[in-house]
């Protein structure tokens, strides 16, 4: 795959901000003990998934989606879960093997995650006449197209993803940002883009001439229900695209905080959020780039401040996750792309991070798809209690007392103390 080359996302934390106060495993297989003292039966063997192929056989209806826990609504008084959802945007498998790399870290620590592929990584370069950008030439794109064995290795990773039980969502095609970017889209752009996202991945087979490999085991029309716009630009006439192609939410805004989600016209709103950026007077937003943009300012930086650059983007997740869980339970976004930026240092922060954070008590690292899951089984008036809260703050008087549902029930906390981490 061609290394993929970003335009600059807009930074929210350029400017010093006002301080702020502030998945279910798969059951295991094994012998079952029998009745007859000594004896073991075999496991039962699962029954074989239905596979019905879609159009060329790129991609298959085989049922329902393999471990995904069930969402229940919180207990009166329960205290809520800690959802982290760790997301890639562009996700593509290329020789890093990264979207390889971050499956098994996932499997190691009970990871479930968000991979938006951009479409284009399952249109080889040949056949680049076959994408219609909204307003720029039929064939171009910010970002390189695929070859073969990309396409290949890309397929076989979203294969086992999906099947691992994580997310395959959109990061749309072309990546067109600033002055002539998406930012600039009508809701019918959009609309298409989407359109011609979905067709990349239900017609690879045909595209690519790799008609002998096993099919996509989803219907990609189907499963697609969220994304996240490239450079974070064009929110505002996505929704309503997004809304009527059947998302259910959308990860495209440009900044928020620590607290818990709201709806943008019935579309949950997943924004990047505003975390630490140890060592500095101000906050950054919680994605790899943002924390790239105000270091080096470039992807090979100073090689001397490789360490120290990732000690900080990882100490500003950690101290975003200590913020939301001892405060207001907030779900925590963490943006990231498959990318060797600075010498891979942002890589290994997110896999230190996802290490720390997940096996901890009560922590759901999830995908965006079951988060929306979560928050529309619970009820309104709950989750209305949950979105009062601010940022860092957990009720005064516990979680008990304040969704009791009871009336004059406690109002938040003193702010959750971050305790800065030195350089």
């Amino acid at each position: 795959m061609t290394v993929i080359s970003k335009t600059t996302v807009r930074i929210a934390a350029a400017v010093a901000l006002a301080a702020i106060a502030g998945c279910s495993a798969a059951a295991q297989g094994g012998p079952r003990q029998s009745t007859a003292k000594g004896r073991a039966e075999p496991a039962e063997v699962p029954a074989a998934r239905p596979l019905r192929l879609i159009g060329d056989g790129s991609t298959a209806y085989t049922g329902a989606q393999p471990h995904q826990p069930r969402p229940a609504r919180l207990k009166a008084g329960g205290r809520p879960p800690q959802f982290v959802v760790f997301s890639w945007d562009g996700a593509g498998e290329d020789g890093q093997k990264l979207f390889s790399h971050f499956r098994a870290v996932g499997k190691k620590y009970g990871a479930t995650m968000t991979y938006f592929l951009s479409g284009i990584y399952l249109l080889p370069s040949e056949k680049a006449g076959l994408y219609a950008p909204p307003r720029h030439p039929v064939g171009s794109s910010a970002i390189g197209f695929n070859d073969i064995r990309g396409i290949k290795a890309t397929v076989a990773q979203m294969r086992g993803a999906w099947e691992d039980g994580n997310e395959i969502g959109t990061h749309f095609n072309g990546h067109f940002c600033g002055r002539n970017g998406v930012g600039r889209w009508t809701p019918e752009d959009w609309r298409s883009e989407i359109r011609q996202a979905v067709w990349f991945v239900r017609n690879w087979k045909t595209n690519s001439g790799l008609k002998n490999e096993p099919p996509l085991p989803f219907d990609y029309a189907k499963e697609l229900v969220g994304g996240r716009a490239p450079c974070l630009e064009g929110q505002h006439n996505l929704i309503p695209a997004a809304k009527e192609m059947g998302f259910r939410y959308d990860a495209s805004s440009a900044g928020g905080l620590q607290v818990w989600p709201h709806k943008i016209d019935g579309i949950w709103n997943f924004p990047l959020q505003e975390i630490p950026f140890p060592g500095r007077g101000f906050e950054a937003l919680s994605m790899d780039y943002n924390f790239l943009a105000n270091q080096s300012g470039g992807t090979r930086g100073n090689r001397a401040m490789y360490d120290t650059w990732g000690r900080q983007m990882r100490d500003g997740i950690l101290d975003a996750f200590e913020r939301t869980y001892e405060g207001n339970r907030a779900p925590l976004f963490v943006g990231d792309h498959f990318e060797s930026w600075n010498g891979g240092t942002y890589m290994k922060a997110v896999e230190e991070a996802i290490k720390e954070i997940c096996p901890r008590a009560g922590v759901r690292c999830v995908s965006f798809k079951q988060l929306s899951d979560w928050l529309d089984a619970q009820d309104p008036e709950v989750l209305a209690r949950l979105q009062d809260l601010p940022v860092g703050r957990a009720p005064e008087d516990g979680w008990a007392a304040y969704l009791s549902g009871k009336p004059g029930a406690s109002g938040p906390a003193p702010a959750a103390r971050i305790t800065p981490v030195a350089e």
